[in-house]
């Protein structure tokens, strides 16, 4: 018998590929809000590299995302991504 696997598409594919995906998602190891605002800020993007206004932007952005409010959408295309190295500092 042929086992049927439903492939998860993967939101990641210019970084990982979708097998790798798929194993760290059914692993529970994907932080799915964190690639939804990846997904949100890569549109933004697009959408502002064609001329369209931020605020029209952010409105088309939460047409796909409609639980999401404008405010929050304008916050996560804004959010500024400093990653935290936690250095050993000896007194």
């Amino acid at each position: 018998m042929k086992e049927v696997k439903a492939k998860i598409d993967n939101p990641l594919s210019e970084l990982i590929s979708d097998d790798i995906y798929e194993l760290l998602s059914l692993h529970g190891i994907i932080d799915e809000k964190s690639v939804r605002d990846l997904q949100i800020r890569k549109k933004f993007k697009q959408l502002r590299a064609s001329k369209i206004s931020a605020g029209d932007a952010i409105g088309a952005i939460k047409e796909h995302y409609p639980y999401l409010q404008f405010d929050t959408i304008r916050k996560i295309v804004y959010q500024i991504n400093i990653p935290s190295v936690n250095e050993n500092k000896n007194p």
